[in-house]
């Protein structure tokens, strides 16, 4: 393995101390950006399972339709962050109309992936709220208001670095109250999370769990439910299975996943998934691949 100087290898303290790594690793991101330029029309976004939207509003004025038939009005620079299917429309008037890029997002919802958990379905920042996105947004900007070569490609990697940025800046920030990404701002819920998410298939205990916070199992317990929004060991089975799920679509087979995603055997791991999921590993398989 290559180190690179003044980076944590894997194992070592510093590397614990990522709070995002061991989902994007185990819940691959993928943004693919389909529009960038000056909007001066209505489009109606439909909501298809699995995928999210991201809008990065550079100037002009632009109004959000949300589901619930609210309209939002932008006048300034703005991100809209929709982590989960969410049918919307965005028009802007003819006229200046709206510098827009307009990003799908695949987070792993479909997935279990917890990040998503807790996430407001929209998430909207004005651009001067999050100044550490500066930087990528300039180039992000450039690149989408430009002809230069390979520019889809550097779009969408761009789009999700800023959507790593937005993630790292709720987390940092504490801009949620409830969910996985509100756990991981807690100091002391981050660190039995973070060994959730880096070793899941391990027997984790509550008294483990509440060891690694520093805090009594009772007292870590009720924070948990109260941060998180459901018990520890319950998260931790949504990981496992989420996990599980992950492994399913790239391939893999339940006999050899069991044990890799903490259980003793595949039949227990059907009994899981199908308790959590309502169907087996091959029915919920078939499903995803007619869709």
């Amino acid at each position: 393995m290559v180190t690179i100087h003044g980076l944590p290898r894997d194992g070592e303290d510093g590397a614990m101390d990522d709070r995002l790594a061991p989902l994007l690793q185990r819940f691959e991101l993928k943004s693919r950006v389909f529009y960038a330029g000056n909007l001066c029309s209505l489009v109606n976004f439909d909501a298809v399972e699995g995928v999210g939207h991201l809008h990065l509003l550079r100037g002009g004025h632009l109004q959000l339709t949300a589901p619930d038939g609210r309209v939002h009005d932008f006048d300034e620079p703005s991100l809209i962050f929709f982590p989960r299917a969410t049918s919307h429309r965005l028009h802007a008037n003819q006229g200046d109309g709206a510098d827009l890029v307009c990003a799908s997002v695949e987070l792993g919802t479909s997935l279990g992936n917890p990040l998503v958990q807790g996430l407001p379905s929209p998430l909207v920042l004005p651009l001067r709220e999050v100044p550490s996105l500066g930087g990528v947004l300039q180039a992000l900007f450039l690149e989408a208001f430009a002809e230069g070569s390979g520019r889809e490609a550097a779009l969408s990697r761009l789009s999700e670095v800023v959507l790593i940025y937005l993630l790292r800046h709720a987390i940092d920030g504490g801009l949620l109250r409830s969910g996985a990404v509100a756990g991981l701002a807690d100091a002391r819920l981050a660190k039995a999370m973070n060994a959730m998410h880096a070793a899941p298939a391990r027997a984790w205990t509550l008294h483990d769990l509440a060891s690694l916070a520093g805090m009594s199992r009772a007292r870590f317990a009720a924070r948990f439910t109260d941060v998180v929004g459901q018990p520890a060991i319950d998260y931790l089975a949504g990981l496992r299975l989420g996990m599980a799920q992950t492994l399913l679509v790239q391939g893999r087979q339940v006999k050899t996943i069991a044990d890799e995603v903490g259980y003793s055997s595949p039949n227990a791991l059907t009994r899981a998934f199908t308790q959590r999921l309502g169907q087996t590993p091959t029915a919920w398989l078939a499903q995803q691949a007619e869709r």
